[in-house]
């Protein structure tokens, strides 16, 4: 059996989470203690409950795109673009996934008559040049691009304007990514004044997700020990009050995967980008405790998630947990409810 192997699991189709939890901070949370091995049930409303005072959360304040576009063939036909506009490349060529075939040369077009060129293909993405500045990219995007919400999620019933607000955090800042930092969008204004009643603050720091969080985790992925690049940034501030955190012993929460991977390649001496790939053994460095949601069966985050239980020489593992989640009717996947791992 291969690693990714033990990371597959059945979930029923009705705990797929089609729409997220109505208000955001309602979605239920659970709590799992690795020095007790406790395991309890509550709501996200709640989360200051479960946390140790002068805990410093670390939040993920990369905004999505509406990175996903239908755009017009030379033959009249349609193909659906997701620009995966957090891809750093020269000139006026962006990294895409297309969702059929795309010849090399051939001409794509924008409903205002704007136009893009396939200028090569590897095994995952095209590669199309933009006929027009870089700079119009992001207002072609919101006039007629819709919100990359993950194709699993079947059933969304939700007009676009609703998805531009709730497949995004309330403290969203930075337009760069393809999809939403999910274990935030728990998060409101509420659950943030009950978190300063306890002295808990947060501090930024962003990532901006693309294939590094989503992609398919594929064997070349293990032996190198390599995913996709993201690029991340950690403003000074953040840096310093994190550092002063755990010179404190002030449990640092870690807000998402994408917060970990952040300040795990930090703590290794990366700068600008990352394409570390996070599986058991490994040693953290930064996280204390960790929310997350519960993710898709073989990814990246799954084994994210059990190197972490593993570090702290937790009882259980991920598949031990999702199975209690699974019992209890907890909503998987991006619109789905959170797990805090203390």
């Amino acid at each position: 059996m291969s690693l990714l192997d033990t990371y597959d699991y059945e979930l029923p189709k009705e705990l797929i989470a089609s729409t997220p939890a109505e208000p955001r901070d309602s979605a239920q949370l659970f709590v799992y203690n690795t020095k007790t091995d406790d395991v309890r049930f509550d709501y996200f409303y709640n989360l200051s409950a479960h946390l140790p005072e002068e805990s410093l959360l670390v939040l993920n304040t990369t905004k999505v795109v509406p990175a996903r576009v239908k755009l017009k063939k030379e033959n009249g036909g349609m193909v659906e673009i997701l620009f995966l506009i957090n891809e750093k490349t020269g000139d006026n060529v962006i990294p895409c996934l297309a969702d059929r075939k795309l010849y090399v040369d051939s001409v794509l077009f924008f409903p205002n008559g704007k136009s893009v060129v396939v200028r090569k293909q590897t095994e995952e993405r095209f590669f199309l040049e933009l006929q027009f500045p870089r700079e119009d990219l992001p207002a072609l995007l919101e006039q007629y691009g819709t919100t990359p919400i993950p194709k699993y999620i079947k059933g969304n019933m939700l007009h676009e304007e609703v998805l531009r607000e709730r497949y995004q955090t309330i403290f969203a800042d930075v337009p760069l990514s393809v999809a939403a930092p999910t274990a935030s969008l728990h998060f409101t204004e509420r659950v943030f004044a009950s978190l300063a009643e306890k002295h808990i603050s947060h501090v930024p720091v962003t990532l901006h997700v693309g294939l590094g969080t989503f992609a398919p985790v594929k064997d070349e992925n293990i032996a190198e020990k390599k995913l996709h690049n993201e690029w991340f940034e950690i403003p000074e501030e953040s840096a310093k009050l994190i550092r002063v955190a755990k010179e404190h012993n002030h449990p640092v929460v870690t807000v998402g995967t994408t917060v970990v991977r952040t300040l795990e390649s930090a703590a290794r001496g990366m700068h600008g980008a990352t394409d570390i790939f996070i599986f058991p053994p490994f040693e953290f460095k930064v996280p204390d405790a960790l929310i997350t949601n519960f993710h898709v069966p073989k990814s990246s985050l799954m084994m994210l998630v059990d190197a972490f239980l593993k570090d702290k020489n937790a009882k259980r593992g991920i598949l031990d947990l999702y199975a209690i989640a699974i019992k209890e009717k907890f909503r998987f996947y991006s619109f789905g409810d959170a797990m805090l791992i203390l």
